[in-house]
């Protein structure tokens, strides 16, 4: 796996990649046009299903892609979380890396720890824990019989989005997710039930360069809490 800076012009059409990878400023400080964003986050209609454009008017754009500085003992390849601000950086060579907006656990569903992805899924299907159905008993009724039990199937009314990465602990899934989304506005903000959620054209761009077996970090925060296996969406 690539992770030379060269090689993140990531995610992007070809009308451009001739432009490279927005460059946070403290490393070769340069403006991020509206066009590049726009490229960016076009429609993808060679998928499984069509994902949508974002509409950049509705994502602050403190939480889009870009290459960024960032000091760490962790080593190239690694996930790591900051929940508190809401981003996730995939660690670089040459302490850089690229950094992604994400929506987090609100209140009461935080977590940090280390995993491992051991899993990958495209249009994943979305299988709710009984805890959830608990909470929401209202979910049944969006709910079918799959192969794995009552749960939806992938597709652009699930959850789970375009793109899932399963997070474990030695033989013990988390039921933790990094996932995509179809609600790009809700990066930035705490709204989950735990899981790592991304824009769309994020997730699959982490998913592209991302192995199984990879290590996942979350940094705690004071609201935050360690791994108990619980339901996440």
């Amino acid at each position: 796996m690539d992770l030379n800076r060269r090689a993140f012009v990531l995610g992007l059409p070809a009308v451009a990649l001739t432009s490279s990878l927005p460059i946070s400023s403290g490393f070769a400080q340069q403006a991020v046009s509206r066009s590049t964003y726009q490229a960016m986050y076009a429609p993808i209609d060679d998928d499984l299903y069509p994902i949508p454009g974002v509409d950049l008017s509705k994502v602050n754009h403190n939480y889009l892609r870009k290459v960024v500085p960032y000091a760490t003992s962790e080593a190239p390849g690694t996930i790591v979380v900051d929940p508190a601000n809401r981003y996730l950086y995939l660690v670089l060579r040459d302490g850089m890396a690229v950094r992604y907006g994400v929506g987090v656990g609100r209140s009461g569903f935080g977590w940090s720890g280390s995993a491992v992805i051991k899993d990958k899924q495209e249009w994943p299907d979305w299988y709710p824990p009984k805890e959830m159905f608990a909470r929401q008993p209202e979910l049944m009724e969006q709910m079918g019989e799959l192969p794995g039990g009552s749960g939806m199937p992938g597709g652009p009314g699930n959850p789970l989005g375009a793109r899932a990465m399963y997070l474990w602990q030695g033989n013990k899934d988390t039921l933790y997710r990094i996932h995509g989304t179809f609600e790009p506005w809700t990066i930035g903000t705490n709204v989950s039930s735990g899981c790592i959620r991304m824009i769309n054209q994020d997730a699959i761009d982490l998913y592209n360069h991302t192995e199984l077996g990879t290590k996942v970090v979350v940094i705690g925060s004071a609201g935050s809490k360690r791994h108990q296996n619980a339901p996440r969406v």
